[in-house]
């Protein structure tokens, strides 16, 4: 018991792990404490054989239970982690990396089975899980610690009317090449007749000298 508990007259809460599957869970609130067991019926310290103290770990945790009946209940519950407990804490914080509990962090505590009696009851079978200060805040954070913000609902477009197009103006093709005149062929002239060369008067007095039978047959009677 620290200070302020002797001062207040009072002590955190135990948790209780009545039925198998009962679980206890919460924020670290404060530094664990290594304590001695006590006998639950006469307050006495609990020794091994040789003499020495039995220990325990006494961790308080910030849960979510409320005892109706106490209307001071603020929700601050002790678990004492010892025997196979002890086993379970100490694998879950090996498993998430963590050098031990930490204040912030989260410790959770089921009980899952009764192991084999010796003397007595079945000491209870219990399973843990721990996770280190930095990521639960962030866990606190994405699973609700903020509200978060509503996604704005897109708002609707107006349809634009339809309006129908004109269609656009086609080119007017372009007008076909006039047919060209087909060339006429040139009405074949008559043969120009030559006008006979001049003659000389020395070829026509050889003419005149011809026989005539000579001359008719050049056509020169």
């Amino acid at each position: 018991m620290n200070a302020d508990e002797f001062l207040m007259q009072g002590g955190v809460a135990s948790a209780k792990f009545p039925v198998i599957g009962t679980t206890v869970t919460g924020t670290i609130a404060r530094e664990p404490e290594v304590r001695d067991q006590t006998d639950f019926d006469t307050g006495k310290v609990k020794t091994w054989d040789d003499g020495t103290p039995r220990r325990q770990l006494m961790v308080v945790l910030q849960t979510a239970e409320r005892d109706p009946a106490n209307p001071d209940d603020d929700g601050e519950r002790a678990v004492y982690v010892k025997g196979q407990m002890k086993t379970a804490v100490r694998d879950a914080v090996r498993k998430a990396g963590a050098p031990g509990l930490k204040v912030g962090g989260t410790l959770t505590v089921q009980y899952i089975a009764d192991g084999q009696a010796t003397r007595g009851n079945p000491p209870k079978q219990y399973a843990a899980s721990y996770v280190p200060p930095a990521n639960a805040a962030a866990n606190d954070f994405l699973n609700g610690g903020e509200p978060q913000a509503v996604p704005a609902q897109p708002v609707p477009q107006a349809v634009p009317a339809f309006v129908p197009q004109a269609p656009a103006p086609q080119p007017m093709p372009a007008p076909a090449p006039a047919p060209q005149p087909v060339p006429q062929a040139a009405p074949t002239a008559p043969p120009v007749q030559q006008a006979a060369p001049a003659l000389s008067p020395e070829m026509l007095a050889a003419i005149a000298n011809l026989p005539a039978e000579e001359k008719a047959r050049l056509g020169l009677a």
